[in-house]
């Protein structure tokens, strides 16, 4: 994605808090917050365990704010720094693992949520025939809106947070007399000692899950932050998105509080073999919360699933030029799709949905670590030109490195996530060849977080960077070589230099390029933000340079 030039940031950390916590204040986000109780967790220890899923996720979560700003495009694209040029589809890569799993989970809880209705409102059987033709029916429904819908996409959205939180406090307030905090769960003092001993190991993987929900947003991030303008005290930026991820406490407790009452009221509906949270929820329901929570549970999912395919359309559309928007996005759409009928009917739905956490949580932190590690060697000076340099189809750049690979930071990423991976240990759910030898408790976490940051902060100690890629001021933590910088080569590259001469002349030769991101362009003509397009000697494909920006990069220093 292009650069967002200066005088289209019109965004504010709040914009950011908004964008970020509407999507996770979905009905997707109570189905997560319900595994502590499937996992055989009591209320309060599956409060617990939220609570340290949340906190901890927002923690690794909220540096990832930052790129945006500086460098005024996605994450993904701010990777080629440290990935280099090529190295930038890992995050592209992230994003398509995140988009699956989400767009599941939204099809699942969904479909769901139409066929428990029509057993509970008309006496329909509850049969595979209908969870498919309801799956079916509602991912073909979200692929079509993401194809072809796109305003009405935006009013889904728009509408999503506003009515998922009334929803969810009235829900409050539905479920009160039913509630009860002292729900035991299975690891009681009357159980067997083979019960007991997998306390532990449920507790993290239900922490994990939880986790899994805050850190799928590190890929996803800057595609908002990268509207805010660059001189934005970071603290702010950082504070948006930790303070974002917090307020999703809201569903996620929704999620757990009515779990533990469907545990007591309907334990069939959270039978580990085939657990139908939705169903559950909609069997306890008082009959004037009935079609609000089916209301929720549809909004919820188009929401979840309009932005999950969206999103990961537009990024695949600029990784294979060969595909456009609309065929990246079908693409991805029956990719998914295909998940979603082999996670339900071939395999078992909380495995897969746990499986998938698992591989988020363990493929994106290393990343993220190499991502922040990465950002405090360069004392956050980025060349917004050399990170342009995959989307042009160019070669050569600051970021080059070899043949558009930097292996200190990739070697960081695969090997920590591989480690996290073998060392991961979720009981009943996803164990890896490795996960028993810390006394069946998952560290595959904490070791990949561990790995990813030693590792790479010593290749760059013994292999060190060439000097241009840190700017001015320097490496921090880091050894430097003095080696050339390849030249940009390629579509556009001489007419770039043509563009900047006539920049400083102060002419305009061709028109401005139109915005890329019509979501948020949208979303701020609907608050009264002004997004008017300004004056530009802006040919397309280029970057903007403004008289009061420096041109050696958005960074600060």
């Amino acid at each position: 994605m292009d650069r967002i030039p200066d005088a289209e940031r019109t965004a504010t950390p709040f914009d950011l808090f908004r964008l970020a916590f509407g999507g996770a204040n979905t009905f997707s986000t109570c189905v997560l917050g319900a595994f502590p109780i499937l996992f055989g967790l009591s209320f309060w220890q599956g409060l617990a365990a939220t609570l340290l899923g949340v906190v901890v996720g927002a923690l690794i979560l909220c540096p990832m704010a930052v790129f945006g700003p500086v460098n005024g495009t996605n994450n993904a694209v701010s990777s080629s720094a440290h990935l280099g040029v090529h190295g930038r589809i890992v995050g592209s890569l992230l994003s398509l693992l995140t988009a699956v799993a989400f767009f599941s989970i939204s099809v699942w809880s969904s479909g769901d949520a139409l066929v428990g209705g029509a057993h509970r409102l008309f006496g329909l059987p509850r049969g595979d025939l209908a969870y498919a033709v309801a799956y079916a029916l509602f991912a073909a429904l979200v692929l079509a809106v993401c194809v072809y819908g796109f305003r009405f996409m935006l009013f889904v959205n728009k509408i999503a947070v506003t009515s998922a939180t009334v929803l969810f406090l009235v829900g409050a307030i539905a479920f009160a007399g039913d509630f009860d905090a002292s729900y035991a769960g299975v690891f009681t003092d009357s159980a067997d000692a083979a019960t007991r001993s997998l306390f532990w190991p449920s507790f993290i993987g239900a922490a994990l899950i939880v986790l899994s929900n805050p850190v799928s947003f590190g890929a996803f991030l800057g595609d908002w932050s990268r509207y805010i303008p660059a001189d934005t005290p970071r603290r702010r930026v950082i504070g948006a998105a930790f303070l974002s991820q917090l307020a999703t406490l809201l569903p996620f407790l929704f999620g757990l509080g009515t779990a533990s009452i469907i545990a007591a009221r309907a334990p069939e509906y959270v039978d580990p073999a085939a657990p139908d949270f939705v169903g559950g929820l909609l069997a306890i329901s008082p009959g004037w919360f009935f079609l609000p929570v089916c209301l929720l549970a549809l909004i919820g999912g188009m929401s979840t699933g309009t932005t999950s395919l969206y999103g990961t359309g537009l990024d695949f559309s600029s990784v294979f030029p060969r595909l456009s928007r609309v065929r990246a996005t079908v693409l991805v759409g029956v990719v998914s799709i295909g998940f979603i009928f082999v996670g339900r009917f071939a395999l078992d739905l909380v495995q897969s949905i746990s499986t998938f956490a698992t591989m988020i949580i363990t493929c994106t932190t290393p990343w993220m670590v190499v991502m922040m590690l990465g950002f405090l060697t360069r004392r956050g000076w980025y060349d917004p030109e050399a990170l342009q340099v995959f989307n042009r189809r160019q070669r050569g750049g600051r970021y080059w490195f070899a043949h558009g690979w930097n292996w200190r930071g990739m070697t960081a990423w695969w090997v920590s996530a591989l480690l996290g991976v073998l060392f991961t240990n979720i009981p009943g759910q996803f164990v890896g060849p490795l996960g028993d030898l810390a006394n069946s408790v998952d560290i595959g976490l904490p070791l990949s977080l561990a790995v990813a940051a030693v590792l790479y902060l010593a290749l760059l100690r013994l292999f060190p960077e060439p000097r241009a890629v840190y700017g001015p001021e320097g490496a921090r933590l880091a050894r430097t070589v003095d080696v050339p910088v390849r030249p940009i080569t390629g579509p556009g590259a001489e007419g770039r230099e043509r563009s900047e001469k006539g920049r400083r002349r102060g002419c305009c030769q061709t028109p401005p390029p139109r915005c890329q991101h019509d979501a948020f362009r949208a979303g701020c003509q609907a608050r009264g933000r002004g997004t008017r397009r300004r004056p530009s000697c802006t040919p397309p494909g280029t970057t903007p340079v403004r008289s009061d920006r420096r041109r050696s990069g958005s960074g600060t220093g």
